[in-house]
Formats: structure tokens, sequence, C-alpha cells
């Protein structure tokens, strides 16, 4: 009897899929015809489909502290690929991701639909979609990215890839961190993390084979992005800086993950501002994502 019912809530995960290929497909028709469809229309209706697809799945959300109401650039830890349902539930939001979802069967064509942007890492491109991701936001749409990039068990969190938080100083919105966490028993859900070589269909099965777990999800209050009319900072690395930093650094320079730093005014802009924001968020996330019960 306990396999039919993972069985019947697979199903149901199934049809919530399928319900999705329409949705998607009507945009296609649409795209075929020339008419326009609005990132506005595309994020509510993927947010009606995100709500549905995380009814069919065997977590309960709580939210902690307060939804923004005005388009920002939010920033999450990521646990598993049901963040992305969990997440896009709440509000309505386009999601950065990597490049090789993009040639996944179904949840691929799905993404590119709902108005997701995607980057491939370690490629050069990365000022290419820091333009996209600028250029999205100053239309007022929200856009949710994962800065580490790939997935963890939740007890920790990994090197992020901070420079495109600067798209939030160029279009000139605030920073949204956001903290999820996956709880079963009161204890960190080891069920929960979609990580090295687990398959969609055995993690579905794993999940449904147990009872409900919980997602924590914290709202932070807003960074405020500095404006772009102000003065500037580069980062420079000294020659010095290949070494690791003794301790005995110069006044004007910042000590930070062991490498030391000369700024440098009227430079390249936001490199500056843009670690400091990224020392900011990593700082909370942990506190809140991997540090609490």
């Amino acid at each position: 009897m306990g396999r039919l019912r993972v069985y019947g809530r697979i199903a149901r995960v199934l049809l919530v899929v399928a319900l999705g290929l329409s949705m998607a497909g009507v945009f296609g028709v649409f795209e075929r015809l020339g008419i326009a469809n609005s990132m506005v229309r595309r994020q509510r209706w993927s947010r009606f489909f995100m709500a549905r697809l995380s009814n069919a799945l065997p977590f309960r959300v709580t939210v902690h502290g307060e939804l923004p109401q005005q388009p920002m650039l939010w920033v999450s830890n990521h646990v598993s690929w049901t963040d992305i349902p969990l997440l896009g539930m709440v509000a309505p939001l386009s999601f950065l991701s990597k490049a090789e979802v993009r040639t996944w069967p179904v949840a691929g064509w799905l993404a590119a639909k709902a108005g997701s942007l995607f980057i491939r890492r370690g490629s050069g491109d990365s000022q290419l979609i820091r333009k996209q991701m600028t250029r999205h936001l100053e239309q007022k749409h929200p856009l949710l990215m994962f800065p580490e990039g790939t997935t963890t068990d939740g007890r920790s969190l990994r090197t992020f890839h901070g420079r495109l938080l600067a798209s939030a100083i160029d279009a000139e919105v605030a920073l949204q961190p956001v903290a999820i966490r996956y709880l079963r028993d009161g204890q960190i859900d080891p069920l929960a993390p979609f990580i090295g070589d687990d398959d969609l269909l055995s993690h579905l099965m794993r999940l449904f084979a147990n009872d409900q777990a919980t997602l924590r999800f914290i709202c932070s209050s807003p960074l405020s992005a500095p404006a772009r009319n102000v003065r500037r900072w580069r980062i420079r690395r000294s020659r010095r800086c290949r070494r690791p930093c003794s301790g005995r650094c110069h006044k004007t320079s910042q000590c930070r993950f062991g490498r030391r730093m000369r700024p440098e005014a009227n430079a390249v802009p936001n490199v500056g501002a843009c670690s400091h924001i990224q020392v900011c968020i990593t700082k909370w996330l942990f506190e809140n994502a991997c540090n609490w019960g």
C-alpha cells in the first residue's frame, strides 16, 4: 500500500508537469503568431504553475519575515531542485539558471518559456549575462539567483559567484537575501538535498516514501545597492596580494579570504561595493540557513 501511495504522488507531480507543458505550449504558439508576451504575464503564469507543483510535493512552507513588494534581485542558498517551485510560489520571479538546464528535456523548455536567464559558468560570458540581468531588473521584473552555482546538503555554503550581484547596483535596485532550510522532526532534513549522483525519480521516491517535511523560508531586510552616480571603487590586487595575508596590511587595504587588496578610485565601477555586499549576504545566509534550528 505504501508503494502505491508513492506512485500515486509521483503521478500527481507528472500531471502538474503536463499542465506546465500545456501552459508553455500556449506561450510557444503566441511567439509563433507574433503575439507579445510580457514578462509580467510569464511570471504570473509561472507562479500559478509553481504553486500547483509545490502543493504536489511533500513539503510545508513557512515564511519568516516580510516579502518584498518592489522588484529586487533575490539571492538564496541552494539545496535542491525543489527550491525553485517552493520559492517560485511565494512571489512572481524569474530565475538565473546554469546553461545546462536549458538542454534538459521538459525542465529546460519550461524554464525558457517561464522567462529564465541562463549562464554558462566559466565561459567568460559573465559580462553579457550581467547586462541581461541589469536590463531585466531595470524593467522592474524581480529576479532570483543562486550564487553558489550548485546545491549543497544544507549544512554549509559553497563559494559565492558574486560578480553578478553588480547587476543590482547597475539597475539601482535592492538585493533581497533569502535563506531556505529543510527540516524534518526539528532537524536538518537529510532527504531533501539533491546532490551528487542523485537522479530525479529516485529523489522523488525517497521524498514521497516519508512524511511531510518543512521548508523554512526566511526573508532578510533588503540591502540597498549604492546609487550609480556616487563615487565608485575598484579593488585591485597588488603584486603582494598573491601571497597569503600576514596581517600587516596597508591601512587602506581590505583583508578578505586571505588576500590583500588595494582600492583605487575613479576606475571600473561596482566591484568594491559588490565585494562588500557579497560578504554581507554570505554572513547572513550562513547564520540563517546553516546555523540555526
